[in-house]
């Protein structure tokens, strides 16, 4: 399937009409995987006592990662977008899959508080584009519209 981003919104506002946050971010997660068949993860964090693994398509992940590690934790810290190109170059990188080396990081923020992360793993350097990065920008708005109708509670 090719890559298009207002197509892919558009399937997505739908999947995330589901009232249960857990089932609507993992139809989400299955649908990045469709529109980025390259990734090889594509899924959520979600934001607890550290961040948790949440719905996701993929290898298995790093169940917890703290707040003060990795370009998830950078992410959370400092809410704002984490586009990394090589992650081998990331000191404090976490390698859940040894094949990853580019990555996507994107807060989902409800009252400026990260409540969730959508993060996209690749296993090529420079996977991630503008276009991508934009795209998961808007994703995140629906997330946190549908987070805030649906009161989830992760």
């Amino acid at each position: 399937m090719k890559y298009n981003s207002d197509i892919f919104l558009q399937q997505t506002a739908g999947l995330l009409d589901e009232t249960d946050g857990i089932a609507a971010l993992a139809n989400v997660s299955a649908l990045l995987k469709l529109y980025m068949p390259e990734a090889n993860w594509t899924g959520f964090y979600l934001v607890k006592d550290d961040l948790t693994v949440g719905p996701f398509q993929g290898k298995p992940a790093c169940t917890h990662i703290p707040f003060s590690k990795g370009v998830c934790g950078r992410c959370w810290r400092e809410k704002k977008v984490q586009r990394v190109d090589d992650v081998m170059q990331i000191k404090d990188h976490i390698a859940c899959d040894s094949e990853s080396r580019s990555e996507l990081c994107v807060p989902v923020m409800v009252k400026e508080r990260v409540v969730i992360l959508i993060d996209l793993d690749a296993p090529v350097k420079h996977y991630f584009t503008e276009e991508h990065e934009k795209c998961m920008v808007r994703l995140s708005l629906l997330i946190a519209k549908a987070y805030t109708a649906h009161a989830w509670v992760f």
